[in-house]
């Protein structure tokens, strides 16, 4: 029987109790306490310089990377393992009633015992052996018993050859803002240092797969995320002259039609298949309410990828939307022959010129934003150098206006469509914020995957579990930006078509090539993140998990 790891149960509970909700103070806060566990630390105390503690750039929420090195005494080794995980949460406001016990495992047990729930979680409730509470599964627990890890080795300092790499990002529920920036740290330390990046290992949640489902899973890679963005120009109308326009809220709902949950855009590598896409946001762009038909609307989707080429993902879009467009006009001239025909039979009579078919305008049909400069350059003769300065002129005016980073392209392209003089129903579809790159175990590391496997089948025998590998962690992950697998005429196609993405999401892509740390999740166990019963499994996260990593050390020889 493997021994519970308490300490990492109760910095878990600790880490829970404050309230580390994305984009609030309590990402500050999470911080401090880290920055407090490790500077009090002996080792750190006397080797500061393997600590660092460092304020996000122009952050007014003041919010921090917590990075620690511990480097081996027993031998010289520049093999160094990371460890990573993330410190925020998302909201609470789905625990209605219990809203404000999601921070307090212990209460949210007893308060939870009052209700009448569905018979799984009655079953883990009362089984003793999950904790509740937001983060408790993504991704506090996952975070304690690295820290717990790093607590013991320090105490054993002399025991470890190589060196051990811990970061604690915060950020990571939105834009990973903090491990972005902690690229600089990994590159610093492994030039100060030395050292070569081995491994890098997540302890993101990891879930059944389905229903009853008794296997662990284990991730060597992880899904890549875009979000594709449509913006929509109808013509508007007066809604007692319905049929004479092309209501881009409409056009926005069949295009919704056409690509949410649609599994024809899953992306399926190795007989993996990511999640189809999912529609993040859908409105008009009306500023305040009217009898006048929608002009402009926006869409966008979240867009998991696995290992599929740019251009191959916008060509399916764009046949998406232009199908989208077809169907809104059809449904047009539709609906306005049947009124017609209706309310219009004794004009039919009077007046045989009449005409069943609606004046609805042209249309300039789907452009990618990157044809939309193309048109631009060729009618005005602009320079590209020019053309950023206009992009950049409108992103300074839209920040100073808040707003919202994945909207600031729309003011540029309806600028450019005021310069190409273009009044006419048209789509353009662009990228924003974020882009998660995917990766897995390519062939140049895949010996890791070996190596792991051998690991996992010592460690389900002491523990009596049943691993499986998969290989892309299908959520969101920190992982993604330790290493990147599109090709360099993939990443050019991004590029070309996410505006001002320089100024937008900076994205360092060229570091994260130098760094090229393969990563894998082994991952804290839980259910229902994102979700107010979410919940971790306390024998497997911290009895089975701490075994597990120091097996993986132990295979490794870093102790």
């Amino acid at each position: 029987m493997l021994e519970r790891d308490e300490r990492a149960l109760f910095i878990a509970k600790e880490m829970v109790k404050i309230p580390s909700i994305n984009s609030t103070g309590g990402e500050k806060n999470i911080g401090d306490f880290l920055e407090h566990l490790f500077m009090t630390m002996p080792y750190f105390v006397k080797h500061p310089d393997q600590l660092s503690i460092k304020e996000l750039k122009n952050d007014s929420l003041h919010r921090k990377n917590v990075m620690a090195l511990i480097i081996g005494e027993k031998e010289y080794r520049s093999e160094t393992l990371v460890l990573h995980g993330h410190t925020d949460t998302v909201g609470v406001e789905d625990f209605g009633s219990l809203k404000e016990y999601a921070f307090s495992p212990d209460i949210l047990v007893e308060k939870l015992k009052e209700l009448d729930l569905p018979e799984d979680i009655r079953k883990d409730l009362e089984s003793g052996e999950y904790m509740f509470g937001r983060g408790s599964c993504d991704m506090k627990s996952g975070d304690a018993v690295f820290i717990s890890l790093i607590e013991w080795l320090v105490h054993n300092i002399s025991k470890l050859s190589g060196n051990i790499l811990l970061s604690l990002n915060p950020v990571e529920e939105n834009l990973h803002t903090g491990v972005i920036e902690g690229l600089d740290t990994l590159l610093e330390w492994k030039e100060k240092y030395k050292l070569k990046y081995q491994m890098a290992i997540n302890n993101d949640y990891t879930c059944p797969l389905y229903d009853n489902d008794k296997k662990i899973t284990m991730y060597t890679g992880v899904v890549g995320k875009l979000l594709p963005c449509f913006y929509i120009q109808g013509k508007e109308t007066h809604v007692g002259q319905c049929f004479e326009g092309l209501d881009a809220s409409y056009t926005a709902a069949r295009l919704v039609e056409k690509i949410h949950l649609n599994m024809d855009f899953s992306d399926i590598v190795l007989g993996e298949a990511s999640m189809p896409p999912s529609v993040l946001k859908m409105k008009d762009l009306k500023p305040w309410y009217n009898v006048q038909t929608a002009k402009d609307a926006l869409v966008y989707f979240n867009y998991f990828v696995h290992n599929a080429e740019i251009d191959k993902i916008t060509d399916k879009l764009v046949e998406a939307a232009r199908k989208a467009l077809e169907d809104t006009r059809i449904k047009v001239e539709n609906m306005a022959a049947e009124y017609y025909e209706n309310s219009y039979l004794y004009l039919k009579n009077a007046d045989k010129n009449i005409s069943s078919t609606p004046r609805t305008n042209d249309s300039k049909g789907v452009l990618l934003y990157e044809e939309l400069v193309d048109m631009v350059r060729e009618k005005t003769m602009l320079s590209m150098e020019k053309i950023k300065s206009i992009e950049a002129g409108i992103n300074s005016k839209e920040r100073a206006k808040k707003t919202d980073l994945r909207e600031i392209p729309i003011a540029v392209i309806k600028y450019f469509l005021g310069l190409l003089g273009i009044n006419d129903s048209v789509i353009v579809l662009y990228f924003a914020p974020p882009y998660c790159p995917h990766n897995m175990l390519q062939k140049d590391c895949s010996f890791l995957e070996n190596d792991l496997k051998e690991i996992t089948l010592k460690v389900a025998k002491d523990a009596n579990v049943e691993y499986r590998f998969m290989h892309f962690f299908p959520s969101l992950s920190d992982s993604s930006y330790l290493k990147i697998d599109d090709s360099d005429k993939s990443l050019t196609k991004l590029k070309n078509n996410f505006p001002m993405m320089e100024q937008l999401y900076p994205l360092p892509i060229e570091k994260i090539k130098k760094l090229n740390i393969p990563s894998v999740d082994f991952g804290c166990y839980g259910k229902d993140a994102h979700k107010w019963t979410e919940r971790v499994n306390i024998p497997y996260t911290f009895e089975v998990l701490p075994h597990l990593l120091k097996e993986t050390l132990k295979h490794f020889k870093y102790i």
